[in-house]
This record gives C-alpha cells, structure tokens and sequence, in this order.
C-alpha cells in the first residue's frame, strides 16, 4: 500500500471507531439518569435524598451551562467505554497487515485477554468506591459542610476506575512482551521482591486514599497476577526452547 493509501485506510478506522462511540455515547445520553444514580451511589443515594430532602454532601453542578455539560461529559465517556471492544479492534486491523502470522494471532490474544482484564479492575475500582469516599469524607469537620461539584466527584470516580482497569492490565503486557520474545519468564521473575516492593510503592502513590484497605485490594491481586504471569512466561519459554532443539 502507498502512503495515500495507508491514510485512506486509516481514515475509514477512525471513522468507524468515531461512529461506535457515538452510538454508545447515545445510550449513556438516554440512560443519563440511571448512570448519575449509579455514579453517585458511593456518595449517596440520589433518588432516597431527593424523596427525603437530606444532603449528602452536597453533590452539585455549577453554572448555566453545567447540566448540559456534565450530560455530554457523561454519554461520552459510556461511549468510550461500551464501544472499547470496537476501537481496540479498528486499531488491531490497522496495524495487522504489516505483522507476520504468528504476530497476529498474538495480538488477538492481546485484544481478547485485555478487554476483561480492564473490564475486571475498572469493576473492582467502582466496588471499593465507598470505602475511599468514606474515608476521604472522614475528614470533613463536623461543623463544616462539604459542597463537592458533580463534576469533581466525576473526574475522582473515573480516576480510580481507570487506575485499577490499567493496573490489571499488567499481567497481559508482561506475556505479549513475552510472547514477542523481548523479555524472558527468568528475567520477570528473578526481580520479584523489587517488583513487589514496586507494586505497593504504585498502589501507596496513585491510590486516591491512603488506607491500607484500599491499597491492599489494589495490590494483592497485582502481585497475584505478576507471579502468574512470569509463570506463563517461563512455560512459553520451555515450549520455545523445545521447538528450537
């Protein structure tokens, strides 16, 4: 393929992916109230404030604007979210005509082991949300109430949920860096207690609260999945050395 042609093509994936995610963003505009419930729900139940006129907190949005805003925030990123599967694979077809067989058929484990990996870490993240938001509001005075913009809260649920589903993505870089034969299973595993002193320096660091709660239900499962994974590595190494005897 030329150049031009390469752009074509490039072009007609993005639109693709542009057009899935848009698709998922018109369901995150329609279910918009289900999702802010949802959201909230670490902080407070919005339906049973509203019904009993309690404050919790108070979540609010700010300005003229902010409504439409937060809505358009909100159906993008469920857009994003629902339509992975399909921009992962545009971007897998893209790139997969320059790789060799072997390459490929790696990268489609790539693509199917890391999509419920991400899906299994962003889950875990949204389940510890109470704990962290409990603990971050513990230290509210209690003479003082809190005012938290909807917008804020959003951007720390998203940040936790987004570090966990990255995080568990570490077990599957480790093996397709091992299938591609940069890194062998020995050189993963020989390191182990300066990565498991790495892993709980991350989780200290990145973590939105300090509680070893929270830091320990990030960092046992990575440590979990660092051991299997240079296990993994070291039986495609053993298979890979049989082959080439």
């Amino acid at each position: 393929m030329t150049l031009l042609e390469h752009f074509r093509e490039l072009r007609q994936r993005v639109v693709k992916s542009a057009i899935a995610i848009l698709i998922g963003a018109s369901f995150g505009w329609i279910f918009y109230d289900r999702i802010i419930n949802k959201l909230a729900s670490p902080f407070c139940n919005l339906q049973s404030a509203r019904t009993a006129h309690a404050q919790c907190g108070i979540l609010y949005i700010n300005g003229v604007l902010g409504p439409l805003n937060l809505q358009i925030k909100v159906a993008l990123l469920v857009g994003i979210i629902v339509s992975a599967p399909i921009w992962i694979y545009q971007l897998w077809a893209f790139v997969a005509p320059g790789l060799h067989s072997r390459e490929k058929k790696n990268s489609v484990i790539f693509i199917v082991c890391a999509i419920p990996f991400f899906a299994g870490g962003a889950t875990l993240g949204y389940l510890i949300l109470p704990t962290a938001v409990r603990v971050l509001m513990g230290f509210t005075p209690h003479s003082l109430t809190n005012l938290i913009r909807f917008d804020d809260y959003l951007d720390f649920v998203l940040r936790v949920i987004l570090l966990f589903g990255a995080a568990f993505e570490l077990p599957v870089f480790l093996v397709a860096l091992n299938l591609a034969g940069v890194i062998s299973g020995r050189a993963i595993l020989k390191p182990w207690r300066f990565a498991v002193f790495g892993i709980a320096l991350f989780t200290a660091m990145f973590t939105p609260t300090g509680d070893p709660l929270t830091m320990s239900l990030l960092a046992v499962p990575l440590v979990i999945f660092y051991l299997l994974a240079g296990g993994i590595a070291m039986l495609v190494d053993r298979r890979r050395d049989r082959a080439v005897s």
